[in-house]
């Protein structure tokens, strides 16, 4: 099925782990503040985690929400915002416990892994990022210095930093 997925819907490896394909890129550009030049208003992307892989603690200038779509376990994504708030939006398809929707706010540094880490586990999701997501404004974490900054966060930070 994963594979099967990853070819279907032709995605690549990402830098921070897991698979992408962008969707959507609004040709619209805007000039938002605190960003160098301009930006496409909003991007939409494909995102794939399967057994034991996990997307690394990284943060970008603009608000992403995550939109769940299919998969067989529960996907953790871990955010810590820039207060130094530990927050876990548990995304999934059971409606008493999982959201379907979550919201990381620009500036929070954030991870994801899913919550079965089996061989064969997936979550397939979504990412909406506006302004429009550019790689410029991509930052992955060094967990040193992570670890400096939040280090209340020392598990979480030492499990999803590469």
């Amino acid at each position: 099925m994963i594979k099967a997925l990853i070819e279907k819907l032709d995605l690549q490896p990402h830098p921070e782990g897991g698979y992408y394909k962008e969707l959507y890129r609004d040709e619209k550009t805007i000039e938002p503040s605190g960003f160098d030049g301009k930006r496409n208003a909003s991007t939409a992307i494909y995102y794939l985690l399967s057994g034991s892989d996990f997307s690394s603690f990284h943060r970008i200038k603009s608000d992403e929400g995550w939109h769940y779509y299919q998969g067989n376990t529960a996907l953790l994504v871990y955010e810590i915002t820039t207060e130094g708030t530990l927050k876990i939006h548990r995304m999934g398809q059971n409606l008493e416990k999982d959201q379907f929707f979550s919201v990381i706010q620009a500036g929070s540094w954030f991870a994801s892994c899913l919550e079965n880490q089996s061989e064969n586990q997936f979550a397939l999701v979504g990412c909406t990022v506006a302004p429009g997501f550019d790689f410029q404004d991509f930052e992955l974490a060094n967990k040193t210095s992570l670890l400096e900054q939040f280090p209340e966060h020392e598990e979480i930070i030492q499990r999803l930093c590469r």
